[in-house]
């Protein structure tokens, strides 16, 4: 009789110990959503202030690649669940995503202030190099983030072919790292454009005497380049270091390796928010000084 009690009490316990785990790793759990979806509104808001502060038209460029890309992503939600394992409904980013995307921007906005002081400038290298190397810079790093958000959520749902990968041009599932169509590309210059036009138009209605400087409009076809440059360096980046397989048991490309997991391409160095990173220093670093020696005087 004891012994079946000991048996029962022992039970009761293992029971109730399983429920105190339970619900202390969905509290934790529950505590570091919480967590992270505060830091990225505060480190959202954070960049967007610091931008606003330097400049008004790096202002507005952030605020073209924050709404169109949020509108991009929720839509076609249908379609490309059924395409990424890791989809997530409604669009919303962490703070890593925040940082990986708006890092670049603030710091350059901020060496903008040390350098000119907060305000408007039109670009002129003759007069101002290095203020002006800093704002075709800033404006690359969003244009990038931006052109490869819009072929990221675009193209999947647009294309009618399968993408290729940019290292050998093999036909690849969709959803590959490395992965591009024509559609994607074309929305990659579209999503660039969209933020070249964006900071050209607040410089039309904010800066004086434009006609005394270089021509201006090269803005617009500026941010179109580093959209679609950005895309297509993310996407030999991600060929190269981002894993990429095709798991037969959920029929989806994902991001791991598994027993069910046949290789497609790329190692598993970086992750997507490392690509996107490291895409937007390499056109904030390169394309600016390819503008100086195009840009019409």
């Amino acid at each position: 009789m004891n012994s079946e009690s000991d048996v029962l009490m022992k039970e009761y316990i293992k029971m109730m110990t399983d429920m105190i785990v339970l619900c202390a790793t969905l509290a934790l759990s529950l505590s570091f959503w919480m967590i992270s979806i505060t830091i990225s509104s505060y480190y959202a808001l954070l960049v967007g202030f610091v931008l606003t502060m330097a400049n008004y038209s790096f202002f507005s460029a952030l605020l073209a690649f924050f709404i169109t890309s949020t509108k991009l992503t929720r839509w076609g939600g249908a379609h490309k669940r059924k395409l990424d394992a890791e989809y997530k409904e409604g669009g919303q980013r962490n703070w890593i995503q925040v940082f990986c995307n708006g890092g670049v921007p603030t710091e350059l906005a901020l060496l903008y202030m040390i350098e000119v002081g907060p305000g408007e400038m039109p670009i002129d290298f003759s007069r101002q190099y290095t203020a002006s190397w800093m704002c075709l810079s800033l404006l690359g790093a969003l244009a990038c983030s931006c052109g490869d958000t819009w072929a990221s959520e675009v193209g999947p749902v647009l294309s009618q072919s399968k993408p290729r990968l940019i290292t050998t041009w093999k036909e690849v599932p969709a959803g590959t790292n490395g992965g591009v169509t024509t559609v994607g590309l074309v929305a990659s210059f579209l999503g660039g454009l969209v933020v070249g036009g964006a900071y050209f138009a607040t410089q039309l209605l904010l800066v004086n005497d434009l006609d005394l400087v270089n021509p201006q409009w090269p803005i617009v076809v500026y941010g179109g380049v580093a959209g679609l440059v950005g895309s297509l360096l993310d996407s030999f980046l991600g060929a190269h270091m981002q894993y990429s397989g095709y798991d037969a048991s959920i029929g989806k490309v994902v991001n791991y390796q598994s027993a069910t997991t046949r290789r497609i391409c790329g190692k598993p160095i970086l992750d997507n928010n490392a690509v996107n990173l490291f895409s937007s220093v390499l056109v904030a670093l390169i394309l600016p000084g390819l503008a100086w020696g195009m840009w019409p005087r």
